[in-house]
């Protein structure tokens, strides 16, 4: 019977060598076997959803929500030009910790001023008379989208403002904004374009079993994806270049944390990750749901940017396609007309 010859003269049968185990082929399977999880559960239970999802994708900035919100805060505030580092938080039902939230932060950080803006995303309550009382520069969504739609206005309205950074915050007190230099020093030091806060790599109590292991799987899977060292794919407390958070193309209105991340990695970023302190929630309550059907969609938001920015825009650049220029250094993005 034919078979492979052996280094000492002997054949071992085709079928051996077919079952011979061999870390040099098995490895390439165990360690991709997250992402073949994900994308068959995604496959699985999100057809009719995911149809559903893409249907509500945002458009293109601005859409009519966004127009709206823009030509309100253009009429509350004129043109403002805002201080080179501007705090941008989504808020969405948070009028009782937002305040306190609004008096820890810092007006000035590593001695640049810092601006505030709140975008209030269709809240039901009063969010942004809290927000206003306590000095932030305020934009009001007419309609609730979620996080990630809100967090697109702020990038654009930073732009056009002329923030040179953006730092995102959440509007619950789970973050120490004193720890805020560690994002913004090396932004300045232009040594890299995008640092985020990690849990992981600092403190985060919390006695969610499953969120603590659904850190850990995501920050897998964004790792195998990117090829990166990432242990945290979703702390809210991140820094940016301003230009770079306008460059990547921003559609989920929810579950976006990702989405931003990977677009940017995608992008060519320069990125880095602090150790930071994650808090218990001051107030409020939680707008991601139970922790199932919160896994399953942030896994799929993060399977679906890595299969555009990447495998797309790579299929793309075999052709002799190039949708988008790289990211340009300290080039302001304007806001849409």
């Amino acid at each position: 019977m034919p078979g492979a010859v052996r280094d000492d003269g002997s054949t071992t049968p085709f079928v051996s060598v077919m079952f011979e185990f061999s870390w040099r082929y098995q490895l390439p399977g165990l360690v991709l076997w997250l992402l073949a999880v994900v994308l068959a559960v995604t496959v699985l239970i999100g057809g009719s959803r995911r149809r559903r999802t893409r249907r509500r994708m945002l458009a293109p900035f601005p859409d009519s929500v966004d127009q709206r919100a823009l030509d309100a805060f253009t009429e509350r505030y004129g043109r403002p030009r805002f201080a080179p580092v501007l705090v941008v938080i989504a808020a969405y039902n948070e009028e009782d910790g937002i305040g306190g939230v609004l008096d820890n932060l810092p007006a000035t950080c590593l001695d640049l001023p810092v601006d505030v803006l709140v975008v209030v995303d269709g809240a039901a309550d009063d969010t942004a008379a809290v927000a206003m009382a306590h000095g932030a520069y305020t934009c009001v969504a007419p309609v609730n989208r979620g996080q990630g739609a809100a967090l697109r206005l702020g990038y654009q309205l930073a732009a056009h403002g002329g923030a040179r950074y953006v730092i995102t915050t959440d509007a619950d007190g789970q973050y120490d904004n004193s720890e805020m230099p560690l994002l913004l020093g090396p932004l300045m030091a232009d040594t890299h374009d995008f640092v985020t806060g990690s849990r992981r790599l600092g403190v985060a109590p919390s006695d969610d079993r499953v969120r603590w292991l659904g850190v850990r799987v995501y920050a897998t899977l964004a790792s195998l994806l990117t090829w990166r060292t990432i242990t945290d794919t979703s702390f809210g407390f991140r820094g940016m270049r301003t230009d770079l958070a306008c460059a990547v193309p921003l559609r989920q209105p929810q579950y976006q944390a990702s989405e931003l991340l990977l677009g940017a990695l995608a992008l060519g970023a320069r990125f880095m990750e602090q150790p930071m302190t994650m808090r218990v929630r001051s107030a409020g309550t939680t707008k991601k749901g139970n922790n199932f059907v919160y896994g399953i969609r942030y896994g799929s938001v993060m399977t679906w940017t890595w299969l555009r920015e990447y495998v797309g825009r790579r299929s793309l650049r075999l052709v002799g396609i190039n949708r988008r220029p790289a990211v340009a250094r300290n080039v302001e993005q304007p806001v849409g007309s």
